[in-house]
């Protein structure tokens, strides 16, 4: 930083800023401080990386609070990352941002603003009445404000690393490059991790009837959810509610490692090195990434019907019921039923992504007039809804994977391929057989929801996720 004209014209203007900030003259900038200088130079919030900052990472001191050298390197990342932002939004690298292209990153997330609301967030930052943003305007508005509109909605409006209730098909959230700089997305994973572990845990006995009924149910012996709850404890005891949950809460982990990798590469392939996915890109990318983590971990999803359906004393554990179905049926038994579970992503993930993004959208639209933040009943209503509705479009591929899965051991029970199954249970038992199960899976998705999101938020906390 030593020599160049700019360097040295940078240092002067942050230290002018710092001594603006530093109303006490002690030679420190605190939180407080920050707050009342913001308030002085025209309001908004405080950028959560400074008040961090001040409070601890940009702090070599203890006590709180930044000196000018502190503060001058705090004030030099950020700029570096503001640059970036700018040249991202900036898509015909005039030098300015205009109105079409605020609109443009919006509708890039999905988000479709009117004229009159992108001249207004315009207007907010344009100091010389051009109606376009130069580079000081942007950097000098968002130095220390918190970056509003389109880095809060894609922090906000996260849903599926919130939500798990008990499918893996929606379509991976996007992390900023805050968040993967700071190492805050896989903190963010692991704790949706283990938040799946606990909801799948928590709601494992309706899991399990909606799999045994998927198989078992039929026009003629009417089973009922009492009805297959009363049949599993009488067969096994209460513990046999939880057969099948070991082996779905050990696929978590690989399945969202794997996905999330898959779409990065898969959304690194599509744009290069731009910033965002349009929501018909996000789809494509996503359903690729989960097609993709399904080939890879199918095995297990075989294993995990034939163990939540087994009989008291059939299998010793699940290496004894992967050898026993390798040395019975032979290495293809463990794909049986793929292609109804990858056909089923496409309905799932994309009403899902279309009916959370038409939610987004509308109440960005009527309510968000200071903020992007929804607050959690809104947002876990919305992930709730349009995840509800993905599940019942896709969930006749479903029955019918479950089905193909399980085929081999019912005894006497037809082999039937995709087509030819879909074709016997209309024929048997019309269309309401293609929906059996789907009320203890209706029944399981609020404690679900609700499980998973307390034990994230816990999570989060525990493990140093920053919220703003």
């Amino acid at each position: 930083m030593r020599g160049s004209p700019g360097d040295a014209e940078r240092r002067q203007r942050w230290g002018r800023l710092f001594e603006e900030l530093d109303s006490n003259k002690d030679g420190r900038v605190d939180v407080h401080e920050l707050r009342q200088g913001l308030a002085r130079l025209g309001g908004g919030n405080p950028d959560p990386g400074a008040q961090q900052g001040i409070s601890s990472e940009g702090d070599a001191d203890p006590d709180g609070g930044l000196d000018l050298e502190e503060f001058s390197r705090y004030l030099q990342e950020r700029e570096q990352r503001l640059l970036l932002m700018f040249h991202s939004l900036d898509r015909n690298q005039d030098g300015h941002i205009d109105v079409s292209e605020i609109q443009q990153s919006f509708r890039a997330l999905g988000i479709s603003i009117t004229l009159e609301q992108a001249e207004k967030i315009l207007h907010s930052m344009d100091r010389d009445g051009t109606m376009t943003i130069d580079w000081q305007e942007w950097r000098d508005h968002f130095l220390l404000h918190s970056l509003e509109n389109v880095e809060d909605v894609l922090y906000f409006w996260k849903h599926s690393t919130v939500l798990d209730i008990g499918e893996c098909l929606t379509v991976p959230d996007e992390f900023s490059k805050q968040e993967k700089l700071t190492g805050m997305w896989w903190k963010q994973l692991v704790a949706g991790a283990v938040a799946g572990a606990v909801s799948r845990t928590g709601t494992a006995p309706l899991d399990r009837l909606k799999v045994f009924m998927q198989v078992h149910a039929s026009k003629t012996n009417r089973l009922n959810i009492l009805g297959g709850l009363r049949s599993m404890v009488l067969e096994g005891g209460i513990r046999s509610l939880w057969r099948g949950n070991g082996i779905n809460v050990l696929k978590i982990a690989p399945e969202s490692a794997i996905k999330f990798m898959a779409y990065e590469q898969i959304k690194r392939a599509i744009l290069g090195q731009q910033e965002t996915l349009h929501v018909q890109e996000r789809f494509v990318a996503g359903s690729l990434a989960g097609a993709t983590a399904q080939t890879i971990i199918y095995p297990m999803e075989v294993l995990k019907t034939r163990l939540t359906l087994r009989r008291t004393g059939q299998y010793k554990g699940l290496l004894d019921c992967a050898r026993r179905i390798l040395e019975r049926e032979g290495p293809r038994a463990f794909y049986r039923g793929y292609l109804p579970n990858v056909l089923g992503i496409i309905p799932y993930a994309g009403i899902d992504l279309a009916v959370y993004e038409t939610l987004k959208n509308w109440w960005l639209q009527q309510y968000s007039h200071d903020s992007a933040d929804p607050g959690i009943l809104v947002l876990l209503a919305c992930g709730t809804i349009s995840s509800t509705c993905g599940q019942i479009a896709s969930y006749p591929l479903a029955l019918v994977r479950t089905r193909m899965q399980a085929q081999a051991s019912i005894e006497g029970g037809p082999q039937l391929s995709m087509l030819g199954l879909l074709r016997h249970i209309l024929s048997q038992e019309g269309m309401r057989g293609l929906y059996r199960g789907i009320a203890p899976n209706f029944m399981k998705v609020i404690p679900a929801v609700s499980i998973s999101y307390v034990v994230y938020e816990n999570m989060k906390q525990a493990l140093g996720v920053t919220s703003r």
